[in-house]
């Protein structure tokens, strides 16, 4: 839910390997909360049909509607996307980004790193959220993060990321890395070619990048308020659309709308001074491109292909499938 805050951020100064171990540093969380709803093998979500009238309906693409969190342990098996897989002859990933920042990579910049999530002007948490607002955090990191101090010296959008993470993880959820896994694995079965669309983004002078970061304030308020309250009211009804997600139950889906806390915090990482001078604004504009690129030369070469989209931009009114309709192609619910 954090990834594309996440990687919005990595693709700037590479913090791939500091930010994916941002909850882990903070210890154990707590005993495993009641069974969730959805366990064992599912019969998983259906699929999108796009066409182009011209080209006549002869050539097909199928949008899988990633999602997350799912439960650990699920095992989801869609005997459609199987079938269709072994039909196809490209399968289309997620969009990446791919930082440039020279021949060494990040490996160098791995000391000035450090400290990097601490507030530049040694605040802590409560002198920076509303009294309110901390005293809602209190409870929900003592059950999640435990008695660890250092949180407290975070900036709120990483304190929060690190409070979501534990929190799911605890209720038996992952936030990423269920669904694309199964899929690419399918296809690698069937013998059908992943097609990985990329955003490259060119990072001139990375260090002195890390230290504005540093030294830069965030509006971050909302982001952490956001998840506050979807971590108070949305961690049952995880399940419940987990549920929905599993059994294809679309209409559920649309109905249960959670808190979009995820909105909030990717803005604070785009609208941050250091991004905006970097070209950050318009990173999602090219994500977006990158896809619909990609989608589009698959639906001309071949016969039948499939793609795997977070599933909040086929809903949207303005995500992805939308801009697929605005472009003329035909889109078929499941």
């Amino acid at each position: 839910m954090y990834g594309l805050a996440a990687s919005a951020l990595l693709a700037l100064i590479t913090l791939a390997p500091v930010v994916g171990r941002a909850a882990d540093a903070l210890g154990e969380p707590s005993p495993a909360i009641e069974e969730v709803l959805v366990t064992g093998q599912q019969p998983g979500p259906g699929l999108w049909r796009v066409t182009h009238p011209a080209a006549g309906h002869d050539h097909v693409l199928w949008i899988l509607g990633s999602y997350g969190p799912l439960p650990k342990k699920m095992q989801w098996r869609s005997t459609e996307l199987e079938s269709v897989l072994g039909a196809s002859q490209e399968l289309i990933a997620p969009v990446s980004m791919n930082a440039k920042v020279g021949p060494l990579g990040g490996l160098t910049l791995l000391p000035s790193l450090v400290g990097l999530r601490k507030n530049p002007n040694g605040e802590r948490l409560q002198d920076l959220v509303p009294a309110e607002l901390y005293a809602r955090w209190l409870p929900l990191k003592q059950r999640y993060l435990g008695r660890d101090d250092d949180v407290e010296e975070w900036r709120p959008i990483f304190a929060a990321g690190a409070l979501y993470d534990k929190a799911v993880k605890a209720h038996g959820f992952e936030s990423y890395g269920v669904v694309w896994p199964t899929v690419e694995k399918l296809a690698r079965k069937a013998r059908v070619k992943v097609i990985e669309p990329e955003v490259a983004v060119k990072v001139d002078k990375p260090r002195a990048a890390i230290k504005e970061f540093k030294r830069a304030s965030l509006d971050d308020v909302e982001c952490f308020a956001k998840t506050i309250a979807r971590l108070e009211s949305d961690l049952e009804l995880m399940k419940v659309r987990a549920n929905a997600w599993a059994t294809g139950d679309l209409a559920r889906l649309r109905e249960l709308a959670p808190v979009d806390n995820a909105s909030a915090c990717i803005a604070v990482v785009l609208n941050a001074q250091v991004m905006q001078d970097r070209g950050a604004a318009d990173w999602p504009a090219r994500r977006a491109e990158a896809w619909l690129s990609a989608v589009e030369q698959a639906l001309a070469r071949n016969a039948s292909t499939v793609a795997v989209l977070w599933i909040d931009q086929i809903l949207k009114p303005d995500g992805y499938v939308a801009q697929l309709r605005a472009r003329g192609y035909i889109v078929e619910d499941p």
